[in-house]
């Protein structure tokens, strides 16, 4: 018979955690575990100085002078390392049949905790889909955030569970989904930030500082934030492709070329890419759709 949900989180919540890695994704999710009641009970890692900030800010939490020692100490073990880290600590430490051993990495499935998995400790993967700049800015963003999760029940039962006490949603990812899923991330979260870095570029062309286009940027920034929340794809979608106007565009190449050509190439690219999305919209035909990508595609600007 099935355990009341109350009951079966009262349950998991008794499962001791400890972290191996105490960098800014570790210790974000365990302050924020042992705020939903988690028992947070040991924490290692390279330097002794950031294994002891993350006890200082989880009660009850003790520093293990190895991992082999937070996984004598824990029945689950996040592993909140270096990517390039993981196989050797999950090959190292002699883990126990049963015992839960995760790890937080964007781009790598469940093969890198085989070692672990071999020992008979059930392998996951919890990836929360967020950025975080600084340990402060990741125990504010990690509510609301996606996790990304790869496991065997009972395992995965027991992430989805922790997903909801951290406040977030999941998604599960099957073994061969992972890599690309980094990709996307990086798509929307890395790039964003290179694009925002060529339009400052751009402002800096007519006098404007870095900083002042950043400022005056953001505003724009939130607001199509907030259209794709609201209206989403393709709907969002403004600007000259999505009405269908060759003429402006033609006007940012001819600018593009005379005074910031290295930008021609990305700004062409991205052009290319946003017609498939304005002919979604339903704003342009298939015609306006041809002659913007034969405007985008010239090799002569």
């Amino acid at each position: 018979m099935a355990l009341p949900r109350r009951l079966f989180v009262e349950l998991i919540n008794m499962a001791s955690v400890g972290f191996i890695g105490a960098g800014t994704v570790g210790t974000a999710l365990a302050v924020r575990l042992n705020h939903k009641g988690y028992d947070v009970t040991a924490v290692a890692s390279r330097t002794r100085a950031s294994a002891e900030r993350l006890a200082g800010m989880v009660d009850g939490c003790k520093v293990q002078g190895n991992g082999q020692a937070v996984a004598d100490a824990a029945e689950m073990v996040f592993i909140t390392t270096p990517d390039g880290v993981i196989p050797q600590i999950a090959a190292e430490v002699k883990w126990h049949r049963g015992q839960s051993v995760m790890h937080c990495s964007g781009a790598d499935s469940l093969d890198i905790l085989i070692p672990a998995a071999r020992r008979g400790a059930l392998a996951g993967g919890l990836h929360p889909l967020q950025t975080f700049a600084s340990i402060a800015h990741a125990i504010e963003n990690i509510p609301g955030s996606t996790f990304a999760l790869e496991a065997e029940e009972p395992l995965l039962g027991r992430l989805k569970e922790m997903t909801v006490a951290l406040e977030g949603r999941w998604i599960e990812l099957r073994p061969g989904d992972k890599v690309l899923y980094h990709a996307a991330a990086v798509f929307a979260c890395n790039y964003l930030v290179t694009l925002v870095k060529l339009a400052t570029d751009l402002w800096q062309t007519f006098g404007i500082s870095a900083p002042e286009a950043t400022e005056a940027l953001l505003p724009l920034l939130r607001g199509t934030t907030n259209n794709l929340q609201n209206v989403g794809l393709p709907n969002c979608l403004t600007g000259p492709i999505a009405r269908g106007d060759s003429g402006t565009i033609r006007k940012h190449l001819t600018a593009l070329k005379a005074r910031a050509p290295q930008l021609l190439p990305a700004y062409q690219e991205m052009g290319r890419q946003t017609i498939p999305i304005a002919l979604a919209k339903g704003k342009i035909d298939k015609e306006q759709a041809s002659e913007l990508e034969a405007l985008l595609s010239q090799s002569d600007w």
